[in-house]
């Protein structure tokens, strides 16, 4: 049975569907944040008691004590220890929670399981713990991806709402821990493509999210920003020309660095190799905190607050490089694959050289920040909001030079596993040609007249089937593909009564169009693909949409 309401009462109802699933959604995340923050809290003193050495944190997330200490040797072989068990516990072929988040939506919603993304939750935690170059946001945006896991057992959710609320997930934890909420926002809708484009249509439930979930977060512990930044004066044209020198500098480090990464094989990031080379990773970083410095411990966002509070000098410069080799070969193990340690890393170099050239060292430190997190996340937009949000709209103009310049030298290059050049290029937006077999190509026109969607289900969208060599489709028949109906859940498909010259051809499941078999069971988030001619598969609509089929 149709529904009585226009067309345009039942849009306004799928929208508000979605804000109040995705205010859910951040206000979900926003407690499970507060529960990760705490077990942060006490996990993270557990590795200054073993290594010496407790790295400067931020201010916002209760750090900045001016006391580091001095690295341990002994004390610090656990780091390759808490290497080769981050490594065994993130598998290579999700990579960091960033680059899971980015491949799993191109995937169409094809993300890890729960259990892999608490496994992968577990060896983020240990390796912020132990101080390697893991960031804290990688730990949130994790929380974010489980949220959306917990709410989609609770609520009905279609395969579209599915992914953007998993996106607006990792929003809502972004906001928290970097105390930026539109900035994580864009951030997230940013992050998708290597081009300057963006995924607009998951923005909103990422701004909602993000809201919802920073105002939960800050109930608990506050709403001062991450980095507490002095004021700043609108530079002059002097002043901009050198922090566009600044600028290019820092780019040219962090695509040194993307290239660097690229010339490890992926092959030996791998297999039993993998968790070796995660303790090699770790010995190299207590090798570099005892005979360099340790300032290699952390993910480094403590050392951009210690620039822009002008603590530090020329020989942050160092601090950076000495990082910079860390994350080029730490990145194929998901090692510094975050925010901050792009932030840390790119704070460093732009303190020691703002000290070096004699600007401004706070405005310098940010525009490192900025440009380094351009460079590596292909973020410009989302990076300069972030410099905004810690520092005030007066860094505003700086940071949109900084990240517009860094982009434009850059190019596409970064360090997210996943992604991709543009919206045409994703799984997520192909449809047909991304899951099904070959031979049958998507058609970008109208629906079947009869094929009215209702707000709670996938409308059936109708395919070419194979023609002959004319074009003329076989027999008049079409390919539709549709959610599967509430009353068919969990039944087996020998069983489904469907009217003569309808036939299932292909049932699609995370990601893949998988052939039906009489024994399989439908799942709620399969989608099934029949094969018809347009009044039979008018009539199967027919039937269900009757009461009890919906």
């Amino acid at each position: 049975m149709r529904s009585p309401l226009p067309r345009a009462v039942l849009t306004r109802l799928e929208t508000g569907r979605l804000v109040v699933l995705s205010v859910l959604m951040g206000t979900l995340v926003g407690g499970l944040s507060i529960l990760l923050r705490l077990t942060l809290d006490a996990l993270t003193p557990l590795g200054p008691l073993l290594t010496g050495y407790s790295p400067p944190g931020t201010p916002g997330e209760g750090g900045l004590l001016m006391v580091f200490g001095d690295a341990r040797p002994w004390g610090l072989l656990a780091l390759p220890v808490a290497g080769a068990l981050y490594a065994w516990l993130v598998p290579a072929r999700q990579g960091d929670t960033l680059s899971a988040l980015v491949r799993g939506y191109h995937a169409r919603g094809n993300w890890p399981t729960p259990p892999e993304q608490v496994r992968a939750l577990l060896g983020t935690v240990l390796a912020y713990a132990s101080g390697l170059l893991v960031g804290r946001d990688a730990a949130f945006t994790g929380v974010g991806q489980l949220g959306a896991a917990l709410l989609r057992r609770v609520t009905r959710l279609d395969a579209v709402e599915t992914r953007t609320l998993t996106l607006a997930g990792a929003a809502a934890a972004l906001g928290t821990v970097l105390h930026a909420p539109l900035a994580a926002a864009v951030l997230v809708a940013e992050v998708l493509y290597r081009r300057f484009e963006f995924e607009f249509e998951v923005l909103m439930p990422c701004v909602l999210a993000a809201v919802a979930g920073s105002a939960v977060y800050g109930l608990a512990f506050g709403f001062d920003p991450l980095l507490r930044v002095p004021d700043v004066q609108v530079p002059g044209l002097a002043q901009a020309l050198t922090f566009a020198l600044v600028t290019a500098l820092v780019t040219l480090a962090a695509w040194l660095g993307v290239q660097a990464c690229r010339l490890i094989p992926t092959g030996l990031t791998s297999g039993w190799l993998r968790p070796v080379l995660g303790g090699a990773f770790g010995l190299l970083t207590a090798a570099l905190a005892v005979w360099a410095t340790p300032a290699v411990l952390g993910d480094g966002a403590g050392w951009a607050q210690l620039g822009v509070s002008g603590f530090l000098g020329a020989e942050a410069a160092g601090v950076g490089l000495w990082r910079w080799v860390l994350l080029a070969l730490g990145t194929g193990l998901a090692f510094g694959g975050g925010v901050l340690p792009s932030v840390g890393i790119g704070g460093a170099l732009g303190a020691g050289l703002g000290s070096l050239l004699g600007v401004d060292t706070a405005t310098a430190t940010l525009v490192g920040a900025v440009t380094f997190l351009t460079v590596t996340l292909n973020v410009p937009l989302a990076a300069a909001l972030l410099a905004v949000a810690w520092g005030g709209e007066t860094l505003l103009p700086v940071a949109l030079l900084a990240a517009g310049l860094a982009h434009a030298l850059s190019g596409t290059a970064g360090l997210v596993g996943g992604q991709v050049a543009a919206r045409k290029d994703s799984g997520a937006h192909t449809g047909g040609p991304a899951l099904l077999p070959e031979g049958v190509r998507f058609l970008p026109r109208r629906l079947a007249p009869s094929t009215t969607a209702t707000p709670t289900e996938t409308a059936p969208v109708p395919f070419d089937a194979p023609g002959d060599a004319e074009g003329t489709p076989a027999s008049g028949q079409e390919l539709y593909r549709r959610a599967v109906p509430g009353s068919w859940r969990g039944t087996r498909l020998h069983l489904l009564s469907l009217p003569p010259g309808v036939e299932v051809v292909g049932i699609v499941r995370d990601g893949t169009v998988r052939v039906p078999r009489p024994e399989m069971r439908l799942t709620p988030d399969d989608e099934l693909v029949f094969l018809a001619r347009p009044d039979a598969y008018a009539a199967l609509d027919g039937l269900l949409r009757l009461p009890g089929n919906a």
